[in-house]
């Protein structure tokens, strides 16, 4: 094993559970679905590398990765979140991530750990302000996932309306836990950039 994966313990990613519709209630925040790769990011102080949801390293983002550490003012740090391409209007495009055109971003949702500190154990309200203390502002290549207590119903109808992938659902008061915690995926049945999607992973190199 590297040294650098010997830094850092190795994060399982929450899955996302499909739902049919979406919901309300005080208890859980919803956000938007992005549509990219899942990425867990690791800063440490000898460099960057990112994780697919597989565990598989996700090299042909080395670059955004460094980029990324550079907005981060830690020693070390695990961060859950998605990478995107986003075009001149500031839109996500997966066909742009798949063709290497637009600009690629991260868009992060979890602190997993900062400092030395686990903080997977925490129920979801405190690692949110965790990442909120490492995230401040949002950048070309950085920012954090909108998040909205309560609405899911609203949310929802706001990703129809500017043609998003749909939401996701989270207790606030849970830790990190793959396999307990359970995370809903409430897809738009109407988004536009679904349409054909499986053709495009077919394609010859």
């Amino acid at each position: 094993m590297s040294q650098r994966t010997r830094t850092l313990p190795e994060v399982e990613p929450i899955l996302l559970t499909p739902r049919r519709d979406p919901f309300d209630h005080p208890d859980w925040i919803f956000e938007p679905k992005y549509d990219g790769f899942r990425a867990v990011l690791y800063v440490t102080r000898r460099g960057c590398y990112m994780r697919s949801k597989r565990g598989n390293a996700l090299r042909r983002f080395d670059h955004l990765c460094l980029w990324v550490r550079e907005e981060l003012y830690v020693r070390e740090a695990i961060l859950d979140g998605e990478v995107v391409a986003l075009d001149s209007q500031g839109r996500q495009n997966f066909r742009d991530l798949l063709t290497g055109r637009g600009n690629l971003h991260y868009a992060a949702f979890a602190a997993l750990w900062v400092n030395g500190r686990d903080l997977r154990d925490l129920p979801l309200e405190r690692r949110k302000r965790a990442l909120g203390k490492l995230i401040w502002a949002t950048s070309t290549v950085l920012s954090r996932v909108f998040t909205i207590e309560e609405r899911g119903r609203d949310l929802f109808a706001a990703a129809q309306r500017i043609d998003l992938e749909g939401i996701v659902a989270k207790r606030k008061a849970n830790p990190y836990a793959p396999g307990i915690t359970c995370w809903y995926k409430i897809k738009n049945p109407a988004y536009t950039h679904g349409e054909g999607r499986w053709e495009l992973f077919q394609r010859p190199p």
